[in-house]
């Protein structure tokens, strides 16, 4: 029952002061049997209040707004959470009753918004691939798999290549991407097999430095089991989600959880620094400086027109958090 310590920082800085800047952060996990926040604490600065509800998925939603002049925008969150082994389900001895059970479910109220795939170019072909996996007597658990070994060993993975915008026939096409890109593919080739499926945001501890995007923040996916229920696993690693995943939000894609996202006034350029430190011991509560930070993400000011509704822009700097 490991412990972690994890200080998570977004700062914006722009080169002139900016106004009227409206916030939505996505950053405070929940408890559950995977997982305990002892505690939990989200400061913004310029200190202004958060106002947090709870949006229709289940997820803890906080808003922010910050009227006056600024030139930086820091948002810093700091989380102390037990993570708890992970129970794997039975093996069954009926799988032809598991794929009764989902084409069942994929249509009622409660799964239909994460059974139901999207429309893209190549759906036919990913479809196919998905039914040569699926051999008679396979089990729902053995067919996701599959499918994560299938992304695991057939796409590269290698940053830059996405960006927020990339749709599921780009990936297709590169046969590389980063930790999102992955979990969205997964996302489709299950849903086409009538697999309710989630999209998770969250963190990945560090242990041996042996996984892809340890350190930092990730993604993955939870599959619904029947007889079990959702079951989570990590396709950027091929492995299933162990003790040392940190679920934050979930949602049926990227877009429903997304770390930050927001709009100002102001100047289009800015520079976005990201610093994610996890580890087994509290880090210094008096200084806001990384001496080993595990991740850092910058991006270089952006030539954009004064004025401009920069919500696209934001959600482009947090792929620099969320695809590593």
């Amino acid at each position: 029952m490991p412990l972690y310590h994890i200080k998570h920082i977004t700062r914006y800085h722009y080169p002139e002061p900016v106004t009227d800047s409206a916030n939505q952060i996505m950053l405070k996990p929940q408890s559950s049997d995977q997982q305990e926040i002892r505690d939990i604490k989200i400061t913004i600065n310029p200190n202004v209040p958060i106002d947090y509800f709870t949006d229709y998925l289940g997820n803890s939603t906080g808003v922010f707004t910050i009227v006056e002049p600024h030139s930086e925008l820091e948002i810093k969150s700091e989380l102390e959470v037990f993570t708890n082994p992970v129970k794997f389900p039975d093996p069954t001895a009926f799988p032809d009753e598991e794929w009764k059970v989902l084409a069942e479910l994929k249509d009622t109220f409660d799964f239909i918004d994460f059974a139901r795939p999207d429309v893209y170019n190549y759906r036919p072909e990913i479809e196919a691939l998905t039914k040569s996996i699926l051999k008679p007597g396979t089990s729902v658990l053995e067919v996701v798999s599959k499918l994560s070994e299938y992304i695991y060993t057939n796409f590269a993975y290698k940053q830059g290549v996405t960006n927020v915008t990339t749709k599921i026939d780009e990936v297709w096409e590169l046969k590389a991407g980063v930790c999102q890109d992955f979990a969205h593919l997964l996302l489709e080739m299950l849903r086409t097999l009538n697999i309710p499926s989630r999209y998770i945001s969250g963190y990945i501890c560090p242990v041996n430095h042996e996984l892809r995007g340890e350190g930092a923040t990730h993604a993955w996916v939870e599959a619904y089991i029947p007889d079990y229920g959702w079951f989570a696993i990590d396709p950027t690693n091929n492995c299933w989600v162990s003790d040392r995943h940190v679920k934050i939000a979930y949602g049926r894609d990227f877009s429903d959880c997304t770390p930050v996202k927001g709009t100002y006034k102001g100047p289009g350029n800015h520079r976005l620094t990201v610093s994610v430190l996890i580890s087994n011991e509290k880090a210094d509560e008096n200084t806001h400086v990384f001496t080993e930070p595990a991740y850092i993400s910058e991006t270089q000011p952006l030539e954009i027109p004064v004025n401009r509704n920069s919500y696209q822009k934001f959600l482009d700097m947090q792929q620099q958090q969320q695809q590593q």
